[in-house]
């Protein structure tokens, strides 16, 4: 009985269906690109644990700003505009854990892509950045390295 109403359904409400197939296509891809994504998203437990077992490079793409307002014990600060793959002292940690961390999570996602494009190994990224840190009521540091 509903797949014999279901093609009058959709004549009907064409542009709820529409909107129903757009979101249905666009989670798909979504899915496609993290399953498919060279790096690997962490949670805070989890990034404590890579800190502290592997002594990972921690990078914050944040502004100074953000950065002074919070960070994680012993990350760098680089600014997403000077943010550079290639630079001397990210190219001797190429196959070392390093985390990238922002304050929301956008900004290191991208920075952590380009890391996997120019070749290093072991790519993480702060999912939720600064906010689920500390959200999740770990530690942060206030003011300049």
């Amino acid at each position: 009985m509903f797949f014999e109403r279901l093609p009058e359904f959709a004549q009907n409400n064409l542009i709820l269906v529409m909107i129903f197939l757009a979101l249905v296509v666009w989670l798909i891809a979504h899915e496609w690109a993290r399953f498919a994504r060279k790096y690997q998203a962490l949670s805070p437990a989890q990034l404590t644990q890579l800190i502290n077992r592997d002594s990972a490079l921690v990078v914050d793409v944040s502004p100074h700003g953000d950065f002074e307002r919070g960070h994680i014990l012993g990350s760098r600060n680089v600014l997403m505009s000077q943010f550079d793959p290639e630079h001397k002292d990210l190219a001797k940690v190429r196959e070392l854990p390093v985390a990238v961390v922002c304050r929301t999570g956008q900004q290191s996602a991208q920075a952590a892509e380009r890391l996997t494009k120019a070749g290093f190994t072991k790519v993480n990224w702060l999912d939720g950045g600064m906010a689920a840190w500390s959200g999740a009521e770990l530690p942060v540091v206030r003011g300049a390295k």
